[in-house]
């Protein structure tokens, strides 16, 4: 599995290609799950108001760094199928131009399904961590 994929686009498809592998929802979230436990660890002192997702009904942390030419971001939940979700965007988002960033629509979203087998509070939460995410790279970019 290539972790740094040469654009979002071919990180989209390659989430998209690993999960029509999968059979059912059940080996989904599973997969997930899996995906969550293989973040690096977030540095606990991160674990700050400053850096708290709002909006996720999980306890989250999205941590920005680097610059408009190469933004990279850390995060973490205390959710499982959260993980695995920041996971997924970490893929598409992570180390990549902040006008990139800007610019990409999170499509995995709706073709791996993930759309229609989110809870709404997740879905809330994906959303709000992925407007968090792009308001960070807007503000590198120079954006409002």
């Amino acid at each position: 599995m290539n972790i740094a994929a040469s654009s979002t686009d071919q990180a989209q498809q390659e989430i998209a290609e690993e999960f029509a592998f999968l059979g059912d929802w059940s080996e989904r979230y599973q997969y997930l799950i899996d995906l969550g436990r293989q973040l690096p660890p977030f540095p606990e002192e991160c674990k700050t108001e400053a850096w708290r997702v709002h909006g996720c009904q999980s306890m989250v942390w999205l941590v920005p760094s680097g610059d408009a030419s190469c933004m990279h971001f850390e995060a973490t939940s205390d959710s499982a199928i959260v993980s695995g979700l920041i996971a997924l965007v970490l893929r598409v988002y992570s180390d990549r131009p902040a006008a990139e960033i800007v610019a990409t629509e999170p499509g995995f979203v709706g073709t791996i399904g993930l759309a229609k087998h989110l809870s709404p509070t997740r879905s809330n939460g994906l959303t709000a961590m992925l407007a968090k995410l792009k308001g960070y790279a807007a503000a590198a970019a120079g954006q409002k």
